[in-house]
């Protein structure tokens, strides 16, 4: 019995980077940090994966399969009643505004404690089902109390930029309008592209 609970034990320390049932699981960086090349700067974020391990995991599945790179910012809002910045939200559209393959929707972590405050980033979801979430995500551009959980689910934050403020405030400043293919306002004139993103390498502490 011992000897398999060491082995055991190996089986789940041996790699760093995993695939499990699909989804992305890096086993021993509980903050790890993404770098998004967009046509308008590049943007650093860390994400927490000890307060939202499902939606950093899924998030980090579409980031190692490429799938984001070539994606596209598709609203850029504003409230403009209260004259002050709203979301960025993007991953799930390409250049031509055609949708992007999704992976299985996750659970929504909205519960976990981190709120929707300026420069974090949280996952977005369809239809108001909570739990429909899967690759669109937002940066929220302002303190968005709104959009914590209260009367319904709200959405999960699951990180924070860290670098490239200037980048996020030059595609808040786009020209953006209604776009009839996809049925959105705020849609960006000029296509905003993400055209990198990877796990930045971190060094020990």
């Amino acid at each position: 019995m011992k000897r398999f609970l060491i082995c055991l034990s190996l089986l789940f320390s041996v790699s760093t980077f995993a695939a499990q049932e699909g989804r992305f699981v890096q086993k021993d960086n509980i903050f790890p940090r993404v770098e998004i090349v967009t046509s308008l700067g590049s943007i650093v974020i860390e994400l927490d994966r000890s307060k939202a391990p499902i939606t950093v995991n899924n998030f980090l599945t579409y980031v190692m399969d490429k799938s984001y790179q070539g994606s596209i910012f598709h609203r850029v809002e504003r409230d403009v009643e209260n004259d002050r910045d709203f979301v960025i939200q993007g991953g799930g559209y390409d250049k031509d505004l055609d949708g992007l393959h999704e992976n299985d929707p996750i659970f929504n972590e909205s519960g976990n404690g981190l709120k929707n405050d300026m420069y974090s980033i949280a996952m977005a979801y369809q239809d108001r089902e909570p739990h429909s979430g899967t690759r669109q995500f937002f940066f929220n551009m302002d303190d968005n109390d709104h959009l914590n959980p209260g009367r319904d689910w709200g959405f999960a934050v699951f990180g924070n930029v860290m670098d490239g403020y200037d980048t996020l405030d030059k595609i808040m400043a786009v020209e953006t309008g209604f776009n009839e293919k996809i049925g959105y306002d705020f849609v960006p004139k000029t296509p905003v592209v993400i055209l990198n993103i990877k796990v930045l390498e971190q060094t020990p502490l």
